[in-house]
């Protein structure tokens, strides 16, 4: 067995791995390992998934926003080539669902080698786009109910997708909307970027989840748009769409929002009402 080390700015994180399955240098250098943990996808170095973990992420990245709106039938995701956003944006039986992911490369390879979409991009609901996902959002005419934006760590291939003009064109674009921004320990600059570059939004609120592939294990999101959602209602929601989660809870989705001091003096920085 050897280790995949993921390391940058003082900080690391080291995985046994058992074998390496697939990598290919296109857009992204992408890499997908067998660990003792399950399948674990790698791109630019950087882990986006280990199966054993990855429902803390895609739950709450999805569930979250998904169960604010009170009726989503029309979903955009943008990035999320493994497919595990899709997988729960399905839960919610939606009319419509387009995904546009930049890297048909991912796609495939999560497709053949990971699985997580559990049927998800045969699903008839679901379109899949291959193409620049702010490219998408600034042509589209049309208007969804909720946009989730499932994208790596700033890089070439998806740093505009953290700037104000893309966030200001989903402003537009739908009645809710959420994102991963970071982990706010460790990629404090990342983290505050989000939190100015999302002011499109009248309202923002940021909430945590304890993903131990990422950085330092907290990881933040940011849900915007309409978001003043009573706790009874997400309750209610939750059961009446039947929704099965591994980590989510309507219970989990209300704490999440709660912050420690130090972020929410960082929060409120940029956000007034939290």
């Amino acid at each position: 067995m050897e280790w995949f080390v993921e390391a940058s700015n003082g900080y690391g994180l080291m995985i046994k791995v058992k074998r390496k399955l697939y990598e290919h240098r296109g857009l992204q250098h992408i890499e997908i390992y067998d660990t003792e943990f399950g399948k674990m996808l790698v791109l630019d170095g950087y882990i986006q998934l280990i199966e054993r973990f990855e429902s803390a992420y895609h739950e709450m990245l999805t569930h979250v926003p998904m169960l604010t709106h009170p009726n989503p039938k029309k979903v955009l995701i943008i990035g999320g080539g493994d497919g595990g956003t899709a997988r729960e944006v399905l839960k919610h039986e939606p009319e419509e669902v387009v995904m546009v992911e930049i890297d048909d490369n991912v796609v495939k390879a999560c497709r053949e080698h990971i699985r997580i979409d559990r049927g998800a991009f045969d699903d008839p609901r679901l379109t899949l786009l291959i193409e620049d996902g702010i490219e998408y959002i600034r042509k589209s005419k049309e208007r969804f109910d909720v946009i989730i934006v499932d994208g790596t760590d700033p890089s070439p291939a998806s740093e505009p997708l953290f700037s104000a003009d893309f966030f200001s064109a989903c402003a537009k674009a739908c009645g809710v909307y959420a994102m991963q921004s970071q982990s706010p320990a460790l990629q404090e600059s990342y983290f505050r970027m989000v939190l100015k570059n999302t002011s499109p939004f009248k309202l923002r609120k940021v909430y945590l989840s304890y993903i131990p592939m990422y950085p330092g294990g907290v990881w933040s999101f940011l849900l915007a748009g309409d978001v003043n959602t009573a706790v009874k209602d997400i309750r209610q929601r939750f059961e009446e769409r039947r929704i099965e989660t591994e980590y989510y809870t309507p219970e989990v989705h209300t704490a999440s929002f709660v912050l420690p001091k130090w972020l929410e003096c960082i929060v409120r920085e940029y956000i007034e009402n939290i």
